[in-house]
Formats: structure tokens, C-alpha cells, sequence
């Protein structure tokens, strides 16, 4: 059985992909490759020569990534901080960008012992579970409507748990709902959500018109619906002094600020920008 050169068939999967349109097509090879091995993708030059058995998993693997099927549905799993959930159909595949939701929060609650967290919108749990991971002294809540996002979540939350983190307490439950957490009214230290926002009939890649779940992405109003609802949601369940930070459209720089400004008892609104500058999510303060 000859073997061949890793790097060529990198080469020609990141050929394919970049015809294809994919964003990130050397990126994805990589990944691809490493993802077939077992490897982490920095440790790809320490592997010049593969059987050909591998060349063909790449291959087939890079046929389905041109096809625009999101790489995490082929490997199975998507990262968000020091974490890692799996993902597929009926889940929203959580993205880079809420690293930086992840950071903010993690940063308020520093010099907080044991703060109770809320996440609205939870999807496949990545948030929740990234933040029980880094503070496993937090009492994390997470909350979807969606039973397939739900069931993605109690997957990842019990293959978390097994492995030995801190569990998160996991509901199904209505954001638009004003009674929903009624129990935790007062008493949240921070309130975190990556809600639908993008507005109905904004075009999007494929990789999530045809793949990401419609009710994860798109939203009313153009694209404020549910923004609104969690602006209500943080404002009942924070307690003085807790934080609220949500995700949000880049066209929402003014608008999602402006509603949370609407609520007197937040304060110190700020909006924030994501990795390539562009407004992305909004923070603020309960007053007391």
C-alpha cells in the first residue's frame, strides 16, 4: 500500500472547498484532515505520509463540506470556550463570536462565590456548559423552547456531568412567557442569551439557510422579537447589581442598546463589538 503526502491532499481539499465558496477553505481542510486522523489540527505536520484508506475519508468528507453541510455536522461537534458539545440536525451550531459573550460574563462574575446564572435560548447548551465549566461554584440555568434544541442539550449536558463538571439545571420553557424562572425573580446574578436576531429575509450562507434550524436564526420585528423578550427576562430575574448581556444582528448596534436603555432599572449600557469590529452584543446592569 503506497503512501501519500498529507499535504498534497490538504492541498487539493482546500482547492475544492475555496471552488465551492466555502469561508474558511484551508481551515476546513485542515480540520477535515485532523478530525479523520484523531489529531489536534497543530499537530498535522507531524504526519507527512497517510495510507490511502485516509485520502479517501478526506475526500469523501470534503465532498460533503462542498456541498456546504457545515463542518461541524461532519465532525460531529462544535467548541465554545474551553468546551466542546455536539451538534447536527435540529441544532443551532454555536459560533465564534459568543466567545466574546462567554468572556464578558465570565469576567462579571469575577469576586462573585457561587453566582446563579441564567441562559435564555440555550440551543445545544455550549453557553450554560462553557460557563459551568469555568466556574463550577455556579448554579447555571438554561432554558429553550424548542424540543430538538432540547434534546441536543440534555445529550451534551449529561455527557458533561459524566465527565465530571458541575451539572447545569436544564428547562423548557417560553422566553416570551413572563412567568417563566418566576421562582428566580430577584436573584440572578448574570443573565446571558444568543437569541434569534437575524431579520426575516436577510441573506445568510448555506451553510445555514439549508442547515441551521429557520427558529434559531431568523426573527420578527426586524430581527428585535425575541432581543425584546430578554430584555424583559433580565430585568425581572437580575438582582441589584447583576449583569445582563445579549447577542445580537450587526444592524442592531443602535436598536438592541436602545431597548435595553427602555428599562429604567438597567443601567451602564454598553454595546460591543465582535471579532471583525462589528456590533455584536449588548451589556448592561440592574440598578442597586
Amino acid at each position: 500500500m503506497n503512501r501519500q503526502p498529507l499535504r498534497l491532499a490538504i492541498m487539493e481539499a482546500t482547492r475544492i472547498l475555496t471552488e465551492a465558496g466555502v469561508e474558511s477553505p484551508r481551515s476546513d481542510a485542515d480540520l477535515i484532515a485532523a478530525h479523520v486522523l484523531g489529531v489536534d489540527r497543530g499537530r498535522l505536520p507531524m504526519v507527512p505520509l497517510v495510507d490511502p484508506p485516509v485520502i479517501e475519508a478526506i475526500g469523501q468528507l470534503v465532498a460533503q463540506r462542498a456541498k456546504r453541510i457545515p463542518l461541524q455536522y461532519l465532525t460531529g461537534w462544535a467548541a465554545l470556550g474551553n468546551v466542546t458539545v455536539n451538534v447536527g440536525a435540529g441544532v443551532f451550531v454555536p459560533r465564534p463570536e459568543t466567545e466574546l459573550l462567554l468572556e464578558w460574563g465570565l469576567k462579571f462574575l469575577q469576586g462573585r462565590e457561587y453566582p446563579v446564572v441564567v441562559d435564555l435560548c440555550t440551543g445545544s447548551a455550549a453557553l450554560a456548559l462553557a460557563l459551568a465549566h469555568e466556574r463550577p461554584d455556579a448554579v447555571v440555568y438554561a432554558v429553550d423552547v424548542d424540543a430538538q434544541a432540547l434534546a441536543w442539550a440534555r445529550h451534551n449536558a449529561d455527557v458533561h456531568s459524566d465527565a465530571g463538571n458541575t451539572p447545569i439545571r436544564l428547562y423548557s420553557g417560553d422566553i416570551t412567557d413572563p412567568t417563566m424562572f418566576a421562582e428566580l425573580d430577584g436573584l440572578v446574578d448574570l443573565v446571558l442569551c444568543n437569541p434569534p436576531y437575524v431579520p426575516e429575509g436577510t441573506y445568510v450562507p448555506p451553510e445555514v439557510a439549508e442547515h441551521d434550524p429557520a427558529r434559531a436564526v431568523f426573527a420578527e420585528e426586524s430581527g428585535l422579537a425575541i432581543i425584546r423578550h430578554a430584555v424583559a427576562a433580565g430585568a425581572r430575574l437580575l438582582r441589584p447589581g447583576g449583569g445582563l448581556a445579549i447577542e445580537h444582528d450587526d444592524t442592531h448596534g443602535s436598536a438592541a442598546p436602545a431597548l435595553v436603555r427602555a428599562r429604567r432599572v438597567l443601567t451602564g449600557v454598553e454595546d460591543h463589538n465582535d471579532y471583525t469590529g462589528r456590533a455584536r452584543f449588548v451589556t448592561a446592569r440592574r440598578l442597586g
